[in-house]
């Protein structure tokens, strides 16, 4: 869904020196095989190497772990289960497709709610024992979670409030933005990101929430004028390993790992914020107008986000209380 490709500022700061995959060649310790299915370009995968490398370099050789990107151990979607069951030791995935066996993993997929880094970064606080918990269930570990840029919206003309959008054909890719469509008067139209341009040439679509990383791949300022940094949603990647994997460690590998893990998530949401912006300024420097939202849009958008949080508490229950009564009242 998201495949954000990185500039020499972003690279900078994941790693300070050039980015390769590891390459093969002999070791006498433990040998992971860590699977993602982005980009090697991608920041996320970038953070993952480097990871890979402080681990071996902290663990003096005794675990090195390989990043295979591209989907070549597994599709996105399958990565979890390999995972699981032991036929790859590490992966990597979005989060919000683990929503369905674990509900917890969609609150930062609910729409409208967060809106900066810091609430993203509260929410992920709230959120992982809970999610940590799921796994552990699972016979997983999780590592880290770093965040997606946050999501815009793109139109073709100005938007004032939500009622700008009636009678638009706005892009979806999942329910939930399918959702957004119709709540606002607009006919959903599903179409995945490898056709965006197209779709945008051909008129299908005229406006869509995705993030400025998202635009800036697919060119967009050629068909679309207008982007609102609306910070819809943060959706997070999430990196796990395999309990049994992870206990066959000495205790000294483990904790190399679990630090190397900690500092790769503080690298990788900082890496996260440079793409947006990079991104953002991508958009204005090809001709797009970046404006802000007016304060009848933005309300307009805080109610959707209390009705989508509302049903999201109904559906999951509890565990959303436990996440949601302190995110939305902090000083409780």
């Amino acid at each position: 869904m998201l495949q954000a490709s990185l500039t020499r500022r972003d690279l900078a700061l994941l790693a300070g020196s050039a980015f390769v995959l590891p390459r093969a060649q002999a070791y006498a310790g433990t040998a992971w095989r860590l699977a993602t299915g982005y980009r090697s370009e991608s920041f996320q995968t970038v953070n993952l190497v480097t990871m890979a490398r402080e681990v071996e370099q902290a663990t003096q050789g005794e675990l090195r772990i390989s990043v295979h990107p591209n989907g070549e151990l597994g599709k996105l979607g399958e990565i979890r289960g390999l995972v699981q069951g032991g036929q790859v030791d590490a992966g990597e995935t979005i989060m919000s497709s683990l929503a369905g066996e674990m509900p917890i993993a969609g609150a930062d997929s609910v729409p409208f709610i967060t809106n900066s880094y810091d609430d993203a970064r509260r929410m992920w606080t709230l959120q992982r024992p809970l999610v940590e918990k799921q796994f552990t269930e699972r016979g997983l570990q999780v590592l880290c979670a770093v965040p997606w840029p946050p999501q815009g919206l793109y139109a073709n003309k100005p938007i004032a409030g939500i009622g700008d959008l009636r009678g638009s054909h706005m892009r979806s890719y999942n329910a939930t933005t399918a959702r957004i469509a119709t709540l606002v008067g607009a006919e959903p139209v599903d179409v995945p990101m490898v056709e965006v341009g197209r779709a945008l040439a051909e008129g299908r679509i005229d406006s869509m929430i995705t993030s400025a990383v998202t635009g800036v791949e697919n060119r967009v300022w050629s068909f679309v004028k207008y982007y609102y940094d609306i910070n819809a949603w943060f959706p997070k990647n999430i990196v796990f390993v395999n309990a049994k994997a992870m206990q066959a460690l000495s205790a000294s590998g483990r904790q190399a790992l679990l630090t190397s893990a900690a500092d790769a998530e503080t690298r990788g949401w900082a890496a996260s914020v440079a793409a947006a912006s990079s991104s953002v300024d991508e958009l204005r420097r090809n001709g797009m107008k970046v404006e802000r939202v007016s304060r009848e849009f933005s309300l307009d958008i805080r109610r959707l986000g209390e009705r989508f949080s509302l049903e999201w508490v109904r559906q999951v229950g509890r565990e959303a209380n436990d996440v949601f009564i302190p995110y939305f009242n902090p000083q409780r």
